[in-house]
């Protein structure tokens, strides 16, 4: 009996400080290299499930990041941001849309680096994801780039490639819009 509860102390300890906990990662492979991320499916379940669902189906082969926003291509915007934006390839029918995860229920806020879903409404996101280059507060919980106040649901973080998500960030645009757009070769799990 004193052994399990051992057992149950330093497993209870190992879920409440993460504690060696491994997240799944995922490599998004682009023309200009690569991206990789860590993705928190205890903390924000149905948002990770769902991309990684995409990345398992192979959905994001062929796809493309398409829109970059910086501090100079959003003059009607009175809450900046900057993110590069990506998704799934067009020819291939996506899933259905997820209920909305809030950041300030999840913990996970939009900082550097920061992987989090692209949405209309919430419970609109599907495939679509976006990367935040610098700390992005507007996009949390009762931010204001968003007139709903609900934030977006941020997932994971990126661990390597930065440098990758920069050049990215740095292409040449028409407006918001990537021209050309980066190919995304395919994106998956590595661990």
């Amino acid at each position: 009996m004193k052994h399990l509860w051992k057992i149950l102390f330093i497993c209870t300890c190992t879920v409440l400080l993460g504690c060696g906990l491994q997240h799944p990662t995922i490599i998004i492979k682009t023309e200009l290299g690569d991206i990789q991320v860590e993705v928190y499916e205890e903390k924000v379940p149905i948002t990770a499930e769902n991309f990684l669902r995409y990345v398992d189906s192979g959905y994001f082969e062929g796809g493309s990041f398409y829109r970059t926003v910086t501090m100079d291509n959003q003059p009607n915007d009175e809450i900046k941001i900057e993110v590069i934006q990506g998704g799934r390839n067009r020819d291939k029918e996506g899933f259905e849309a997820i209920e909305h995860e809030i950041t300030d229920k999840t913990g996970v806020l939009h900082k550097d680096g920061v992987i989090s879903m692209a949405r209309s409404q919430p419970g609109s996101a599907t495939s679509e994801f976006f990367i935040c280059v610098g700390d992005q507060p507007e996009l949390d919980f009762s931010g204001k780039r968003n007139p709903d106040g609900q934030g977006f649901a941020a997932f994971g973080k990126v661990v390597k490639g930065m440098d990758v998500v920069r050049k990215i960030h740095m292409q040449p645009v028409e407006g918001q819009r990537l021209n050309p757009r980066i190919k995304i070769v395919n994106i998956e799990r590595t661990g």
